[in-house]
């Protein structure tokens, strides 16, 4: 008499278990669409924003690369995911009566992470965790930040501006958000004060810290210099900008430099980035690793 062993069923492949996402995703995103036509208005109209067609891509890219389908395993939470859910659709209640849009991308970014802990619980969350927070910038600031933000940002290239023309050379005298350079009166008005690059070149910063293979210390360092490297990307455009007013008076000549040199501040602090990136990498030295035979491989000194 044979006996014959219970057929276990094979279990369910990594990337099957990801489909309960896509109608909760789905759901999340028609909730709150007056929030994406919100957000999408100011992506289209303020320049400031407009690298909010990005984020999303970017953010996908990273769950793409970081193989969210092998997060799974660690068992959902989807009573602690409901429970999120409730309170973020309570956020979205109150940011509805108030018409505060980013509290309702507030609610928005809670509901993602529901959705999260729902369907993967931790093990999901802590691997999306660096896409989710990355949505971030895509939020328009809130106007009262904005202000508060670009008025002393104005002041600082302002006044930058004006010593840095001084030192090759021009007599600019700051008044305020004004500069005089002889008889040339160069405005630092909101567009000039620098919040739109700082947004922008903070999100590829931000993104160059989740892609890069780098020590805490050195992605600690890239954080640290977004808002100087932004500032003195913006000083040098307005000295640029300074410069080419004393040199023309030709309207079409001066709209265009002031374009071509606002087109050239991402390439600039890019650059800057680039440049900060090979410092760090030849004066940190990284920790030796381990030979398989036992000990350390040979010490290899951060400058060879």
């Amino acid at each position: 008499m044979s006996r014959t062993t219970p057929q276990i069923p094979p279990p369910a492949a990594p990337l099957a278990l990801l489909w309960p996402l896509i109608p909760a995703v789905a759901l999340v995103v028609w909730a709150f669409f007056p929030t994406f036509e919100f957000m999408y208005g100011k992506w289209v109209s303020d320049p400031q924003y407009s690298h909010g067609f990005l984020v999303p891509l970017f953010s996908a890219y990273v769950l793409w690369r970081g193989g969210l389908a092998r997060l799974i395993g660690g068992g959902p939470w989807p009573i602690v995911g409901c429970t999120i859910l409730v309170a973020a659709l309570g956020l979205r209640w109150l940011a509805g009566g108030l018409l505060f849009y980013q509290l309702d991308a507030l609610a928005l970014m809670m509901s993602l992470i529901a959705v999260t802990l729902a369907v993967g619980g931790v093990r999901m969350l802590k691997g999306a965790a660096p896409a989710l927070l990355f949505l971030v910038f895509m939020v328009p600031l809130p106007y009262e930040i904005e202000q508060n933000v670009g008025a002393p940002l104005k002041l600082v290239a302002t006044t930058a501006s004006t010593y840095l023309l001084q030192t090759i050379g021009h007599p600019a005298i700051a008044e305020g958000n004004v500069i005089l350079i002889d008889d040339v009166t160069l405005g630092v008005v909101d567009a000039c004060s620098g919040l739109k690059m700082l947004m922008t070149f903070a999100a590829f910063a931000v993104g160059a810290v989740i892609l890069l293979d780098r020590t805490r210390f050195e992605k600690l360092m890239i954080l640290l210099g977004i808002v100087p490297i932004a500032i003195v990307t913006n000083v040098l455009r307005i000295t640029a900008t300074g410069v080419a007013y004393t040199m023309t008076q030709e309207k079409a000549t001066l709209h265009f430099l002031h374009d071509l040199h606002g087109w050239l501040m991402m390439p600039l602090g890019l650059a800057l980035l680039g440049l900060q990136l090979w410092a760090l990498g030849r004066l940190v030295v990284r920790p030796a690793p381990v030979n398989p035979l036992g000990g350390f491989a040979p010490f290899r000194p951060a400058f060879a």
